[in-house]
């Protein structure tokens, strides 16, 4: 490590289990690299992944970073913070130099900082053309999503306890809040708060506020946040408070409390005592009595003072606290195809998640499963025909449990209503082109079919209105068939013979409606992939 370079206080340490081991093996794989611009921070994980998906950490590095407070203060990234960032991303370089590792293969994300910065092009520009680095700016929901990652692969000995509890999964950094809940362990919503460490402390500053009056100002604003997710499930039948951060983790350091190889237990009346003194303290007496860096000192207060706040409104009487951060997540999103159980677990969550947002809109729950099924099993049996690939499957059963979520607003129009519900959504696992896909999948499953004349569909790479043209056509014609919502023909088979898509139902039944609805609803899809649905 360049003498220069420092690890960031209470970074996720050596010595964690299978997500932290940091021994090289003679026979490890190719070392891979993630790296975090943050609001307080740069951060380098240098990494092997496993046959099993694990991330083996080889080094870390990071420093601090000015980059929030100038866009939490200024709306835009300084001239010094892009000077300094460039100079920590060569000497990154320089480090990846050692492992062999070239600047296109590492994965470099930004967050909440760089999303809001109004020079945020100017700064990826010139990082890529001075340092080789090629930036993703990732959205808040992406965020949630890497950090589950981390999460769920840091707790693999408690993934049994959180399948029975509700779950609260809580990050606070320099910019925002994220927080993820989980109803026995299936995502039900995740939420990005504009409240974060390094924003309160600017905010605070230019109003001249007392420390008295960010405890005022943070319970109002979290008492407003809980009282709208409470809608999402009670916070108080929240059991597992799971807490990510290098504030959880130095108060795991100085609390007495249970320390496992990838987390740490923590009593709740311990956290709370150690949040109250460490709030108390000023920045010097912080950085004297913890021996922190002043960018760490700065932000422990309010850090702790926001989880302590969150914790107070639910029933857990224990805090854990992985010792992971969106590096590890970043890595395991890469490699998740490596573990099949993984990548299922994800799929889960993002029907889970995609479920959650129907049942806040009163959504035909029953329906919305026959379509759900019968459109992947139609997607299935015509993959030579459409040629897609996993990830287009999941989209289609997002969309299939959410094509009728505009019935909330007007039965008439509700393919309208529906896609503006949706592009106005956060659906768990899924980034802003995901979600663009879905909200014009839902807009086609009825009526007109995609056409160059709507703004929200051409406005799509080619590719994507591609994806959305076959997707809008399996997705009507699953929708056909159960026309009269009572889920007649939930055992449909699917056979090709010839130009004819043939569908069967072992049910001896009456399908004159199905029928009706198909002939009505099956152009799009003959068009499409030639073959002409006929229920016989």
């Amino acid at each position: 490590m360049p003498a220069d370079m420092v690890l960031l206080a209470f970074e996720p340490q050596e010595g964690a289990g299978k997500i932290m081991k940091a021994s090289r093996r003679n026979n490890s794989p190719e070392p891979v690299a993630a790296i975090e611009i943050g609001s307080t921070g740069i951060r380098l994980l240098i990494a092997s992944i496993d046959e099993t998906g694990s991330v083996n950490v080889l080094d870390r590095a990071g420093k601090p970073s000015r980059i929030g407070r100038d866009v939490f203060t200024t709306g835009s990234i300084g001239r010094d913070a892009i000077r300094e960032s460039v100079a920590v991303l060569l000497s990154f370089r320089e480090l990846l130099n050692g492992y062999g590792i070239e600047p296109d293969r590492t994965k470099v994300i930004a967050t909440s900082a760089l999303r809001e910065a109004a020079n945020r092009d100017t700064f990826l520009d010139r990082v890529q053309l001075q340092t080789g680095f090629k930036i993703r700016v990732v959205e808040d929901i992406e965020e949630n999503h890497l950090m589950y990652l981390a999460v769920q692969q840091a707790l693999q000995d408690e993934r049994k306890l959180l399948s029975r509890n509700n779950a609260m999964v809580l990050e606070v950094g320099g910019g925002t809040t994220e927080i993820m809940l989980l109803r026995r362990g299936k995502m039900v919503s995740s939420h990005s708060l504009h409240i974060g460490t390094l924003r309160l402390e600017e905010q605070m500053r230019e109003a001249g506020a007392s420390k008295q009056y960010l405890q005022e100002y943070l319970e109002s604003n979290i008492k407003n946040a809980c009282d709208l997710m409470t809608e999402d499930i009670p916070l108080e039948t929240i059991k597992s408070f799971i807490v990510v951060g290098s504030d959880a983790r130095l108060a795991a350091y100085y609390v007495s409390g249970k320390n496992y190889e990838g987390y740490s237990l923590l009593d709740r009346a311990g956290f709370m005592a150690f949040a109250s003194s460490a709030a108390a303290m000023s920045v010097e007496d912080l950085i004297a009595t913890y021996h922190l860096p002043w960018a760490e000192a700065e932000g422990l207060g309010p850090g702790l003072m926001i989880e302590s706040l969150f914790l107070a409104r639910t029933g857990a009487e224990e805090l854990i606290i992985p010792k992971v951060s969106i590096r590890e997540g970043l890595l395991l999103a890469e490699s998740k195809g490596l573990d099949p159980a993984v990548e299922e677990e994800l799929r889960r969550q993002i029907v889970a998640s995609a479920q959650a947002l129907g049942k806040r809109f009163h959504y035909d729950e029953a329906h919305a499963h026959n379509v759900a099924s019968l459109s992947v099993r139609l997607f299935d049996s015509t993959a030579e025909e459409h040629g897609m690939k996993r990830h287009e499957r999941l989209l289609l059963e997002t969309a299939a449990f959410l094509h009728d979520i505009g019935t909330y607003i007007r039965s008439s129009g509700h393919h309208r209503h529906g896609e503006y519900i949706v592009s106005n959504s956060e659906i768990f696992g899924l980034n802003r082109s995901d979600i663009n896909i879905i909200s014009n999948v839902v807009r086609y499953h009825r009526r007109t079919p995609p056409s160059p004349a709507h703004v929200n569909y051409i406005s799509l790479p080619r590719e994507d209105r591609i994806t959305v043209m076959k997707l809008s056509a399996i997705l009507r014609v699953a929708d056909a068939l159960d026309r009269n919502h009572t889920g007649r023909m939930y055992d449909a088979r699917f056979e090709k013979n010839g130009d004819r898509l043939i569908i069967r139902s072992a049910r001896n039944l009456d399908f004159s409606l199905e029928r009706l609805s198909l002939a009505d609803k099956g152009d799009l899809f003959e068009d499409v992939f030639g073959l002409s649905p006929i229920i016989v």
